[in-house]
């Protein structure tokens, strides 16, 4: 035997040797309780071999610092988790699934109250930083944390991760209040002291402050995620009579909110109560709209927009009524407020506007930035601006609700 021949030989042989030693390695990895990611490799990577990858998964685009080019594959950020997270099909919930639709009922109660009671806590004298921008950078963290484990979402019980997203996020943050707010600022309603510059930067800092803020928690929210991630256990499934116990449970929520309405004090409802009953509606027409239309067109989300637009149209017009000379009865100025907050604030959404613009392709981004916020000013000054102009409205909300 030759010494070329010999050392080939041996060094067969080591080989041999290691991957023996590597199979009790990789068994005891894929039995582990701890649940790890689909999408990343040892070094922390993206794997783009994987379904996931191949089917847009979100969080990982947005964790990896990539994009995609089509738009049409958004519709899966409100979607519950599917074949593309590896699940099993006993673990697939389809969008229109009773327990899907009837989770969205509770989340969406819990974002409204969370939105109204952010607010109300951050509204002051003297505050140095308008309520909104707090409401929605909140709403966009949590979204970039629940995009970032969408699979252990679905491996645990993935009507849940809907319900967090397009529920909670979808209710918390909102598209047509940060538009209103923004317009309230160019024609300065609150009739503050101050130059017609002055208006035009106070909206320009909403405008840009509000973009920053979000795009920055979202981030933030999928890194949170993807270090917690190799540490999260991986819990078992409920059971199916708890699956139906909490589907029941939560369209007896949604339900309480009627006699809520009608048995608390009377001032209570343009606080909340009168939200409360408008909130699933919205939350339901935005979802709706966006695994509808999302798929349509591939530059941008046409779902969303659609939701944030019709959102900010109909709280100008909600807002132009508040604002009528004539008399309002309190229960009818109740009801537009709770529309206002509750309809609108719901069907709009930051928090999913966010993450379609993180993850999509640079030119298309700022097409999808740039147009809707350009659309949803130009509502508005049609809507409100030519009922404040033409004198008929008062600038300033006219509604009593004693």
């Amino acid at each position: 035997m030759s010494l070329t021949d010999f050392l080939v030989e041996r060094l067969n042989s080591q080989l041999s040797s290691m991957n023996e030693e590597a199979k009790p390695i990789q068994e005891d990895v894929t039995s582990s309780k701890f649940y790890t990611s689909p999408v990343s490799n040892g070094a922390g990577q993206a794997n783009l071999d994987h379904p996931a990858e191949r089917h847009h998964d979100v969080g990982s685009i947005i964790a990896s610092h990539r994009t995609i080019a089509s738009a049409d594959s958004l519709a899966t950020i409100d979607c519950p988790p599917d074949e593309a997270e590896n699940l099993p099909l006993a673990k697939i919930y389809r969008p229109y699934s009773i327990h899907v639709l009837a989770l969205l009922m509770p989340a969406s109660i819990l974002g409204v109250l969370a939105r109204l009671g952010l607010e109300a806590l951050l509204t002051y004298d003297g505050q140095s930083i308008f309520p909104l921008a707090y409401v929605q950078a909140t709403g966009c963290f949590v979204m970039g944390i629940s995009l970032g484990m969408k699979a252990p979402f679905g491996n645990f019980y993935g009507p849940l991760y809907t319900a967090i997203t397009s529920g909670f996020c979808g209710s918390l943050t909102t598209f047509s209040s940060w538009q209103v707010d923004i317009f309230n600022s160019w024609v300065n309603s609150g009739q503050f002291h101050r130059s017609g510059l002055s208006d035009f930067l106070d909206g320009l800092t909403k405008t840009w402050v509000t973009l920053l803020l979000s795009l920055a928690s979202l981030t933030f929210g999928v890194y949170i995620s993807r270090a917690i991630l190799p540490y999260l256990p991986a819990l078992k499934p409920p059971r199916r009579h708890v699956r139906y116990c909490l589907t029941i449970l939560s369209i007896l929520t949604y339900a309480a909110t009627f006699p809520a309405y009608f048995r608390l004090p009377a001032n209570f409802r343009h606080q909340a109560t009168a939200a409360l009953l408008f909130c699933y509606p919205g939350t339901l027409t935005r979802y709706l709209l966006s695994i509808n239309l999302n798929p349509r067109i591939k530059h941008f989300p046409l779902g969303t927009f659609t939701a944030n637009m019709l959102g900010t149209a109909l709280l100008g017009v909600f807002h132009v009524l508040q604002g009528m000379p004539f008399p309002v009865s309190p229960n009818a100025c109740s009801l537009l407020q709770g529309l206002g907050d509750g309809y609108c604030g719901c069907l709009s959404t930051v928090s999913t506007f966010a993450a379609e613009v993180d993850a999509l392709d640079g030119w298309k981004a700022s097409f999808y930035v740039i147009l809707s916020w350009l659309t949803g000013q130009l509502l508005l000054l049609v809507i409100m601006g030519s009922s404040f102009w033409a004198g008929h409205v008062s600038e300033q909300l006219t509604c009593t609700f004693q």
